[in-house]
């Protein structure tokens, strides 16, 4: 299939994060790697969302429905299943379904998958919403684990509905009042059960397939796409004002692809891939300024660190959580140098996870976060061993025999090779292929071994030893 977009739908807008720089020209330029097709009209365009909502898969998304306008296909299926995304890029992708004029699909699949937060705001907005057994949708209430933000405005007449509760800060409290609204116009919209749209955003109310067809939720429960399309064919949806039969008999399905700019930043978009590459480019770098010459883990953090600055591009993040995660790093560089028995790799470590916690805590604008248990606990588990084995390696080189320089010599054996008495107590030792002046404390015959006590300039001490060189 083509990747150029085709001319817009009324209101429909590009993702608000992929407008500005350096993003929205690579992903423009994805669209000249995009493979090639000729479209038919009457076709049904499937799309493929299996993760996060983000600029990338609104773009992806969105220039579908494109091509599908462009044209004239009989509706555009979108399989999804997601665990939530970012609150601009989920209205994006709601507008550019309200406003599409081409029928919408919205099938959760395959079993297990979920519809939850933003993908039940686009299930809820679709012509047609199915599910497969197995599945469920809901949970769509704005979580912070330590609150902050600012937050986008309620709209007007919301602003004094429901006072914060206790211990509910009034940023999140607006936050919520604002989705509810959303949710309930949405539901209007497509004529959904509003009151458990509402549930679902207030209180994180969450529904099986069976229950969300019940409680009037979804259109239909089907167990595969061949059965879904039977089913809906001929069904009468409501597009652009006007009601309009869904045409899928016969209808030859085309799948669109994502581009290969769009794959790459629909992985970037992860914020456990983010945290990940923070702490790969973290360590890299400080290996290389340890070691210079090395190359190898200061290519590998650089790398990483230019995926992270592109990821930080799509994901809003905290600053708070950023300085707080740099201090943690900063904290276990600065034990390797000074002696805290373990007090600031401790603090950084906690720095680090707190830090991990907070960096994409932004509720108002996003409901994705870092996996503590996946991500970043595993990530302190590997600083703290690599700092161990940093720790170990040091003690070890205080109980190594030293084997270089002139103290080395001491305990070595060499060679009298002129007699020594305590009437003259000098003479000469040959060690380590090299005569030296000595001294002893006891008659020693030339030819005899000597162990080396001690050097003194270009002197040495020694004594009689008991075996020979």
């Amino acid at each position: 299939m083509s990747r150029r977009r085709a001319v817009r739908g009324p209101g429909q807008r590009r993702p608000r994060r992929l407008q500005a720089g350096l993003l929205a020209g690579l992903v423009g330029l994805g669209v000249l790697l995009g493979g090639g097709g000729v479209a038919l009209a009457g076709d049904l365009y499937v799309v493929r969302i299996d993760g996060s909502i983000n600029p990338a898969s609104a773009d992806y998304l969105m220039g579908a429905i494109d091509q599908a306008e462009a044209a004239g296909a009989a509706a555009v299926l979108i399989e999804l299943d997601t665990p939530g995304g970012l609150v601009s890029a989920t209205q994006d992708i709601i507008q550019a379904m309200l406003n599409s004029s081409v029928p919408t699909i919205v099938y959760v699949m395959p079993r297990g998958a979920t519809a939850t937060s933003a993908g039940t705001f686009i299930t809820l907005a679709a012509n047609v919403a199915a599910m497969m057994p197995g599945t469920c949708i809901g949970a769509a209430h704005p979580v912070s684990l330590f609150g902050g933000g600012s937050s986008p405005a309620p709209p007007p007449g919301q602003e004094g509905e429901s006072a914060p509760s206790a211990g509910q800060d009034v940023v999140g409290q607006k936050v919520e009042n604002y989705l509810a609204a959303y949710v309930e116009s949405i539901a209007n919209q497509r004529k959904r059960n509003v009151e458990w749209a509402q549930e679902a955003v207030r209180n994180s109310v969450a529904v099986t397939a069976e229950e969300a067809l019940e409680l009037g939720v979804i259109d239909l429960v089907a167990s595969s796409r061949s059965e879904l399309l039977a089913a809906i064919a001929g069904r009468t949806v409501e597009v652009e004002g006007q009601e309009h039969a869904l045409a899928l008999a016969g209808a030859r399905e085309v799948v669109v692809e994502e581009t290969l700019l769009q794959s790459i930043f629909d992985f970037l978009s992860d914020p456990n891939v983010a945290t990940i590459l923070f702490a790969i480019g973290a360590l890299g770098l400080y290996m290389e300024f340890q070691s210079p010459g090395l190359i190898v883990p200061g290519t590998v953090g650089v790398i990483a660190m230019i995926l992270l600055g592109f990821a930080l591009q799509i994901l809003p993040f905290s600053w708070i959580g950023v300085l707080i995660l740099l201090l943690g790093i900063a904290l276990l560089v600065a034990e390797l140098f000074v002696t805290s028995f373990g007090l600031l790799f401790g603090a950084g470590i906690v720095c680090f996870l707190v830090g991990g916690t907070l960096v994409f805590d932004r509720p108002e604008l996003s409901d994705l976060t870092v996996d503590f248990w996946r991500v970043l606990l595993p990530i302190a588990i590997s600083l703290s061993a690599f700092g161990a084995l940093i720790a170990y390696s040091l003690g070890r080189t205080f109980f190594v025999r030293q084997s270089a320089g002139i103290d080395e010599m001491v305990g070595l054996v060499g060679r009298c090779e002129t007699a020594i008495d305590p009437a003259d107590p000098k003479g000469k030792v040959f060690v380590r292929g090299e005569y030296w002046n000595c001294t002893a404390e006891e008659p020693i015959s030339a030819g005899e071994p000597v162990e080396i006590l001690e050097v003194r300039g270009l002197s040495l001490r020694v004594r009689k030893a008991s075996q020979e060189v």
